[in-house]
């Protein structure tokens, strides 16, 4: 039976709601992870373009990522909360409506030309995407019969991708183009080149928060079928930070998902200037941006043919070798001269495909926590976002290259390998004893 977050059937939605209105349901949600994909990899062009714009140091400009993925640590647990007192659908149109206002933020930013503005709109439009994946993440894994959880999140993983496929050509396009970035080398930027560089930024954000609100008035109009689709929101069961806490499984799987957003944001943050380099691809900026969209677009296949994948291999032993392949990538980027290591940075790509949905549905099944309290913790730990590539931009000072801030995300990968090999060893809990775990 359909039903709200109080019990009681869905407003203007169907009493009962069967296999079809589940993939209706699906489809609809679907469109979310494109969204927040979109914008998340519309962060990569825009540090390049702010980095050079506000004459920024890399862990300086690492501050924009830091502003937008320390969201994910503070307002994870609230945004938990939020879902199991407002229902999906408010949620999701809330998170738009939060995400809408900071887009529109940024062109006071650049009118003021303050970077801290900038940093303060990001984290508003972060928050959004916050409560937004504890919503639709585990929306999207419950949305079906339990033995296909892997598929169903890999699958909208894949049009996540998408997102992040086609943004950073689209945005790189704009805000990398003209103004300062016509200038030749060597010479300085007019006041009206930093002018028109900033107007484009203005353009972005402006662009990318109608698109927003376009697909919130599409969501509210879906909201009487997302709520007959949905699974019932436990009463009885506590969402508390603190019963995750004490889950073991929460707890390596939080870790996990840390060090994955930390890796993936690390390569993907400086990965324009990487590639701009004369000792990778040595290509302007511009192009450097749109080359970007090789590393999610290799995410966005890599999701297509994992999510066949996981219908015959074990889930954990694929994520393990999966971020094994990522450590390698990353090793010879860092050892390797010349255009292999700009080639095997964008590779990473191919491998990170499958890593996020995968951890995530991993850690659901063999946590003893509620979902809603572990999707919480999940969630928050996407703060490696923040956190990981701070690090990174310090030593790429510190050593006045990319190729040493390498062994961050190297690092990290060992960790994600060694829990995918873990839990493909561990026995889902009694909660989800009924999920559909891939043999070995």
């Amino acid at each position: 039976m359909g039903v709200g977050p109080s019990g009681t059937a869905a407003r203007g939605a169907p009493v009962t709601s069967g296999a079809a209105a589940q993939r209706g349901a699906f489809a609809s949600i679907t469109t979310l992870f494109f969204a927040w994909g979109f914008i998340t990899a519309s962060i990569d062009p825009l540090i390049a373009a702010l980095k050079a714009i506000f004459s920024l140091s890399y862990h300086e400009a690492a501050l924009t990522q830091f502003a937008f993925f320390i969201a994910y640590g503070v307002v994870s647990l609230p945004a938990a909360g939020i879902v199991r007192r407002a229902g999906y659908p408010a949620s999701i149109v809330l998170a738009l409506l939060i995400m809408i206002c900071g887009c529109l933020l940024i062109p006071v930013a650049t009118h003021f030309e303050t970077f801290a503005i900038v940093l303060v709109a990001l984290f508003i439009i972060a928050s959004g995407i916050t409560i937004l994946q504890v919503a639709a993440n585990p929306l999207a894994a419950e949305l079906g019969p339990p033995a296909g959880v892997h598929f169903r999140l890999t699958f909208s993983q894949a049009f996540n991708s998408l997102g992040t496929t086609i943004a950073p050509f689209l945005i790189a396009s704009l805000v990398l183009a003209g103004g300062m970035f016509a200038a030749r080398a060597g010479v300085a930027a007019t006041a009206a080149q930093r002018s028109e560089s900033l107007g484009h930024i203005d353009t972005a954000f402006v662009g990318i928060a109608v698109l927003i609100a376009l697909l919130a008035f599409f969501i509210w109009r879906v909201r009487g079928r997302l709520e007959a689709a949905a699974p019932l929101l436990a009463q009885g069961e506590d969402d508390s930070i603190g019963l995750a806490l004490r889950s073991r499984w929460a707890l390596l799987g939080a870790l996990a998902i840390f060090l994955y957003v930390g890796a993936e944001v690390s390569i993907g943050s400086y990965l324009t200037n990487f590639l701009n380099q004369p000792d990778v691809f040595g290509v302007p900026l511009q192009k450097a941006g749109r080359l970007v969209s090789f590393y999610w677009g290799g995410a966005m296949v890599g999701r297509f043919i994992g999510s066949a994948l996981l219908r015959r291999v074990n889930a954990g032993r694929l994520l393990g070798a999966a971020a094994a392949c990522a450590a390698l990538l990353c090793l010879i980027v860092r050892l390797t001269p010349g255009e292999a290591a700009g080639v095997a940075a964008l590779s990473v790509g191919l491998m990170n495909s499958i890593m996020f949905p995968v951890i995530f549905t991993l850690t659901l099944e063999r946590s003893s926590a509620s979902e809603s309290a572990t999707s919480g913790l999940l969630c928050m730990a996407i703060v490696g976002g923040a956190v990981l590539p701070y690090i990174a931009g310090h030593i790429a000072d510190a050593m006045m290259n990319l190729r040493p801030a390498y062994v961050v995300p190297l690092s990290a990968y060992l960790g994600i390998s060694a829990f995918g090999f873990a839990a493909a060893r561990a026995l889902p809990s009694q909660r989800h004893s009924g999920a559909g775990v891939v043999a070995a």
